[in-house]
Protein backbone atom coordinates (compact mmCIF):
# COMPACT_ATOMS: atom_id res chain seq x y z
CA UNK A 1 0.00 0.00 0.00
CA UNK A 2 1.16 3.21 -0.74
CA UNK A 3 1.78 5.97 1.44
CA UNK A 4 -0.62 8.45 2.40
CA UNK A 5 0.74 12.20 2.48
CA UNK A 6 -1.63 15.27 2.54
CA UNK A 7 -0.98 18.48 0.54
CA UNK A 8 -2.15 21.96 0.98
CA UNK A 9 -2.35 23.52 -2.59
CA UNK A 10 -3.70 27.04 -4.19
CA UNK A 11 -4.53 27.00 -7.91
CA UNK A 12 -4.32 30.06 -9.91
CA UNK A 13 -5.58 30.97 -12.81
CA UNK A 14 -9.71 30.86 -14.06
CA UNK A 15 -10.35 28.68 -11.28
CA UNK A 16 -13.45 29.88 -9.88
CA UNK A 17 -17.31 30.05 -11.63
CA UNK A 18 -15.91 27.06 -13.91
CA UNK A 19 -16.98 23.95 -11.98
CA UNK A 20 -14.01 23.14 -10.46
CA UNK A 21 -14.77 22.54 -6.50
CA UNK A 22 -17.36 20.17 -7.99
CA UNK A 23 -15.15 17.88 -10.48
CA UNK A 24 -12.22 18.16 -7.85
CA UNK A 25 -14.73 16.50 -4.96
CA UNK A 26 -16.54 13.71 -7.52
CA UNK A 27 -12.79 13.15 -8.79
CA UNK A 28 -11.37 13.21 -5.41
CA UNK A 29 -14.44 10.73 -3.98
CA UNK A 30 -13.98 8.54 -6.63
CA UNK A 31 -10.26 8.19 -6.46
CA UNK A 32 -10.70 7.59 -2.15
CA UNK A 33 -8.60 10.68 -1.47
CA UNK A 34 -9.93 12.53 1.46
CA UNK A 35 -10.00 16.51 2.15
CA UNK A 36 -11.57 19.76 0.98
CA UNK A 37 -11.69 22.59 -1.26
CA UNK A 38 -12.91 25.43 -1.30
CA UNK A 39 -12.94 29.50 -3.38
CA UNK A 40 -10.69 31.80 -1.82
CA UNK A 41 -11.93 35.87 -2.15
CA UNK A 42 -8.55 36.79 -4.11
CA UNK A 43 -10.15 34.37 -7.09
CA UNK A 44 -8.20 31.71 -5.90
CA UNK A 45 -8.81 28.07 -5.32
CA UNK A 46 -7.69 26.49 -1.75
CA UNK A 47 -7.51 22.76 -1.69
CA UNK A 48 -5.94 20.10 1.33
CA UNK A 49 -5.61 16.37 0.34
CA UNK A 50 -5.08 13.47 1.76
CA UNK A 51 -4.03 10.29 -0.16
CA UNK A 52 -1.00 8.73 -2.01
CA UNK A 53 1.07 10.78 -3.90
CA UNK A 54 0.18 8.70 -7.52
CA UNK A 55 -3.93 9.31 -7.01
CA UNK A 56 -3.33 13.45 -5.79
CA UNK A 57 -1.09 13.10 -9.00
CA UNK A 58 -4.20 11.99 -11.08
CA UNK A 59 -6.62 14.35 -9.16
CA UNK A 60 -4.16 16.94 -10.72
CA UNK A 61 -4.31 15.75 -14.27
CA UNK A 62 -7.82 15.47 -14.19
CA UNK A 63 -8.36 18.96 -12.91
CA UNK A 64 -5.93 20.24 -15.77
CA UNK A 65 -7.51 18.72 -18.37
CA UNK A 66 -11.12 20.26 -17.80
CA UNK A 67 -12.42 22.23 -20.19
CA UNK A 68 -13.02 25.55 -18.72
CA UNK A 69 -10.86 25.36 -15.98
CA UNK A 70 -7.63 27.27 -16.70
CA UNK A 71 -4.75 26.24 -14.08
CA UNK A 72 -1.80 29.19 -14.45
CA UNK A 73 0.14 28.09 -11.32
CA UNK A 74 -0.20 25.61 -7.91
CA UNK A 75 1.78 26.25 -5.07
CA UNK A 76 1.78 23.22 -3.07
CA UNK A 77 2.94 22.60 0.74
CA UNK A 78 3.24 19.55 2.66
CA UNK A 79 1.41 19.42 5.73
CA UNK A 80 0.65 16.70 8.43
CA UNK A 81 -1.46 13.79 7.51
CA UNK A 82 -4.92 13.79 9.43
CA UNK A 83 -5.72 10.21 10.91
CA UNK A 84 -9.93 9.57 10.93
CA UNK A 85 -11.00 11.83 7.99
CA UNK A 86 -12.81 9.78 5.81
CA UNK A 87 -14.14 11.92 2.53
CA UNK A 88 -14.08 14.75 0.82
CA UNK A 89 -15.85 18.06 0.03
CA UNK A 90 -16.61 21.25 -0.96
CA UNK A 91 -16.26 24.07 2.25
Amino acid sequence: MSEKIRQHIIFSGRVQGVGFRWHASNFARLEGLTGWVRNLDDGTVEMEVQGSEIKIGKLIQYMEGRNYVLIEHMDFKSIPVEEGEWTFYER
